[in-house]
């Protein structure tokens, strides 16, 4: 069981890279882009071909992080100049893509197995500087030595660079390009009124929205060792997924809560459906209808939660009434009882 939750809460921080991307374009811009399961695959299959070439693969990755830049500026072009729906924009691209990243691979799957990734670098860091022996005997101490991860530094290391990203992106948000990228997607008519191009806003949220995409997919591919040309249907949905869940059990109060909120509801989500998944009557192949019931409970929730609530401050009012209107009375009577006393 521990190494399931493990290898979920690996894979979720990973993920998390791509649902701030999908935050930024969903709730910062308020565009629903579709582009992100074409841009998940294109940074994957930019960062395949480039290790199988033998290019570093911390060069490939951050080249797959540009890629899926353009691909997200594309898609803003496409809505603002071409004067396309945002929606049908994203559907396109995301078409477009799918025989792009063909063309990137040259094939439908490009594996990994036997090459050079950031993560077997990592490994061997991790290794040969003792953190993997100094985690797992914490944990054979406390009695989890039956369940060991294969190593601590994938772990430790996308937990740096996802939270790396959650604070430039929280500090972009509030520079001035950043709160005129938000007011964009606030209040697109009155960002026009003060003569701001909002078009060159659109366009370089969605760029670095996709970007975060493709560099989470890079990272996923070279953790699983491929890259496959339909490893991005239903990105879209996972992202959204990590997006409610994660606001709807950390709140929004602030962008610095809301960001952090995302990371978590992307870790929630891969150990729920791992959870999920465990279960005898359920296989691999539910996973889609898996996503779909966490999003809808997700979806669902917070509403059910508000009317509870609301419920029972309505009880606690008609309650409190009650008690002054009995209060009352028997104040009346015993003004009464003393004044007959009197008499």
């Amino acid at each position: 069981m521990f190494t399931a939750i493990f290898g979920s809460f690996e894979a979720g921080i990973i993920y998390a890279i791509m649902a701030i991307g999908v935050y930024l374009s969903f709730r910062i811009l308020d565009f629903p882009d579709l582009t992100v399961d074409g841009s998940f695959v294109t940074g994957a299959s930019v960062a395949a071909i480039m290790i199988v070439s033998g290019v570093n693969p911390f060069i490939a990755t951050l080249t797959a992080l540009l890629a899926g830049f353009i691909a997200g500026c594309l898609t803003g072009i496409i809505h603002t100049f071409g004067k396309i729906n945002n929606l049908l924009s994203g559907i396109l691209m995301m078409i477009a893509l799918y025989s792009i990243n063909l063309r990137i691979m040259g094939k439908s799957n490009v594996p990994l197995l036997n090459s050079d990734t950031i993560f077997t670098e990592i490994k061997n860091i991790s290794e040969k500087s003792g953190v993997d022996s100094f985690m797992n005997h914490i944990l054979t101490a406390v009695g989890l030595g039956d369940s060991l991860p294969e190593t601590w530094g994938i772990l430790l290391s996308m937990i740096i660079v996802t939270f790396l990203i959650k604070f430039l992106t929280d500090w972009f948000l509030k520079t001035e390009l950043g709160l005129a990228i938000r007011a964009t997607g606030d209040n697109k008519r009155m960002i026009r009124s003060l003569s701001a191009n909002t078009n060159l806003y659109v366009i370089l949220g969605l760029g670095i929205s996709n970007a975060f995409v493709a560099f989470s997919g890079a990272l996923i591919a070279q953790q699983g060792g491929f890259s496959d040309v339909g490893m991005g249907i239903g990105m879209i949905v996972i992202g959204l997924a990590s997006v409610i869940i994660g606001e709807a059990l950390f709140g929004t109060k602030t962008i610095t809560r809301t960001t952090l909120s995302v990371i978590g509801g992307a870790i929630v989500y891969r150990i729920v459906v791992t959870l999920a998944l465990r279960v005898e009557f359920l296989n691999p192949g539910d996973m889609k209808l898996i996503t779909a019931i966490i999003v809808l409970i997700a979806l669902m929730a917070p509403k059910l939660i508000d009317s509870s609530r609301e419920k029972r401050i309505k009880a606690r009012r008609k309650a409190e009434k009650m008690n002054n209107l009995q209060a009352s009375v028997k104040r009346k009577d015993e003004n009464h009882a003393a004044i007959k006393s009197d008499l």
